[in-house]
């Protein structure tokens, strides 16, 4: 072996691998310190200590968007790919030095919380590049601003402060966030801002935005909330019907929600309000003219004065137009007559009735039709217990199943009349407050009662003659006197005895006594033969017979019968 004092060549490769700690030199994966010995063209040639001198391109040690500023002699850091390649030179990278620093440094800022500096360089999918001093971060295009940026072209290749979001060092992701550092700044401002202002004060902003509900405006640096609600007291379709954008509005502090950081802005509020003593301004049953500002499903509002506002309720439009639409009944902005019919200052509300502003059909039907008058109109509609007939004034009579024919039953009755048929009746009765004509058409036919009268003078229990008019199977229609009411026998009350109940034992013209035995509910008289004839047995038994004379029955009959001829 060589003596120290006369190393060899061997000797001189042993202590070379030994500095650089292994045969390999332990210097590939590491960031060493190197320097400068010469600039070929675009690249620098960097001595490390190595076996040989590696070369770099002198664009990664520029900043982005910026020339290299580099000369020989300086000491530089660049991390070690390789000791030797294939042309014998060492494999360095600037790029991959400042990565890996960069890394350790944005690692240790990760984990503190704190901002980072950076540059926007470039653009990919879904946003864009940014340079961390050697690490690059991809910034979504949704954290570029708290408001989407149309154009980004003025923020490129300007260092400024982001905030890490997320950072994978086995992938080489970094996520980072200039919006997260921008709100976080406008915090401190509002907070700052918000605690000069207080509630009631009145303040001038400039109009930044316009939405659907409202106006951001803007109070030197902290943005307020105008509501549409709160623009005015009359109603407002739109926001831009009060304020533009870029307009200097005066506007009072409603509401401050420090927690949020949210201001609520008010511009009626610097209004009188119209409200203020609108009970005496609006006393009830008065009638009024305004113009209608919206229709839903329920009703109309109307506007009375700006800034007051009634409903009028779809059951108080209309006295003969029952469940149809507002619209089909009133249009937007069309001047209507209304009638007030209940004040809530509290609550802000006033109830009106359009209906209540015109003549109520039903009494003007009253005072043209009384109770008795005939009247004519066309069957509107047919229910299982009575007609509806259209009268003047579009108000509806109805004919109950008992008033439309006599004789026959209710349900027969009414399978004489269609809907669509012209028919006649007599008024029997008027009801304007529930809105009810009461109709009758039998009362109509030859020999009936007078409406409202008292059956010509016939009384419960009376023995008349009466005159056969028609022969039925339910019985006779019949007539008392010459000229006096027509009323009717049931085939029950025909006789005594079923044999005697056969209606068809008598013949039209026959006269037969009988008994009123009552009224129908339109005084028409009704008969019973039966009935009399009951009443003449018991006054013959009484007069001329007793239980202990042993005469029969027949004798007594024949008695009587023989003392009446």
């Amino acid at each position: 072996m060589a003596s120290a004092a006369n190393p060899t060549r061997d000797d001189f490769a042993a202590m070379l691998n030994e500095s650089l700690g292994g045969e390999d030199g332990g210097f590939e994966g590491r960031v060493v310190k190197g320097t400068v010995t010469g600039i070929e063209n675009d690249k620098a040639v960097i001595d490390v200590g190595l076996k040989s001198e590696g070369r770099v391109a002198l664009r990664e040690f520029a900043a982005p968007g910026q020339k290299a500023d580099l000369n020989i002699g300086d000491e530089v850091e660049v991390y070690v790919d390789r000791v030797e390649n294939a042309d014998g030179e060492a494999m360095l990278s600037r790029d991959r030095a400042r990565r890996e620093a960069a890394w350790d440094k944005l690692e240790a800022e990760f984990g503190e919380g704190k901002r980072v500096e950076g540059v926007i360089y470039g653009r990919v999918k879904g946003g864009f590049t940014v340079d961390l001093d050697g690490a690059v971060a991809f910034l979504p295009g949704s954290q570029v601003d708290i408001r989407p940026v149309r154009d980004v072209t003025p923020l490129m290749d300007i260092p400024q402060p982001f905030q890490i979001l997320k950072m994978d060092r086995r992938r080489g992701n970094i996520v980072v966030s200039r919006r997260a550092v921008l709100e976080e700044t406008r915090a401190e401002q509002r907070s700052g801002l918000i605690q000069n202002l207080t509630e009631g004060q009145v303040i001038e902003g400039v109009v930044k935005n316009i939405t659907d509900y409202g106006a951001f405006v803007d109070l030197g640096g902290i943005d307020g909330l105008l509501h549409v609600t709160d623009m005015s007291y009359k109603r407002i379709n739109h926001p831009s019907e009060v304020v533009n954008i870029g307009d200097t509005a005066k506007v009072q502090i409603v509401r401050i929600n420090q927690e949020t950081q949210r201001i609520s802005l008010g511009m009626k509020q610097l209004e009188s309000d119209p409200w203020e003593g609108a009970a005496a301004k609006y006393p009830l049953g008065a009638k009024l003219k305004g113009a209608v500002t919206n229709i839903t499903e329920y009703g109309a509002f109307v506007e009375l004065e700006a800034g007051i506002e009634g409903l009028v309720h779809v059951s108080e439009m209309s006295w003969t137009k029952k469940n149809v639409h507002p619209g089909k009944i009133v249009s937007t902005s069309q001047e209507v007559e209304v009638v007030v019919l209940e004040v809530d200052s509290d609550k802000r509300r006033i109830s009106l009735g359009l209906k209540q502003a015109q003549s109520n059909p039903w009494e003007a039907f009253a005072e043209a039709h009384p109770v008795g008058s005939e009247v004519e109109g066309e069957v509107k509609n047919a229910t299982e217990f009575g007609l509806f007939i259209g009268l003047d004034g579009d108000v509806d009579g109805m004919v109950h199943m008992s008033d439309i024919a006599w004789g026959i039953s209710g349900e027969d009755a009414l399978n004489l009349h269609r809907k669509g048929e012209e028919v006649k009746a007599i008024v029997l009765d008027i009801d304007a407050e529930k809105e009810r004509i009461s109709l009758g058409m039998k009362q109509l036919e030859k020999g009936a009662p007078a409406v409202g009268g008292d059956s010509s003078g016939l009384r419960k229990g009376q023995v008349v003659t009466v005159t056969v008019l028609e022969v039925r199977d339910g019985g006779l229609e019949v007539q008392a006197g010459e000229d006096g009411a027509t009323g009717f026998i049931k085939r029950s009350d025909l006789g005594r005895d079923r044999d005697e109940q056969r209606p068809d034992r008598f013949q039209t013209g026959q006269k037969v006594d009988a008994v009123v035995a009552g009224f129908d509910r339109s005084k028409k008289p009704n008969f019973s033969i039966k009935a009399h004839q009951l009443a003449e047995e018991k006054q013959a038994v009484e007069q001329y017979g007793s239980s202990d004379s042993g005469a029969s029955l027949g004798d007594i009959l024949g008695e009587a019968l023989k003392k009446k001829d």
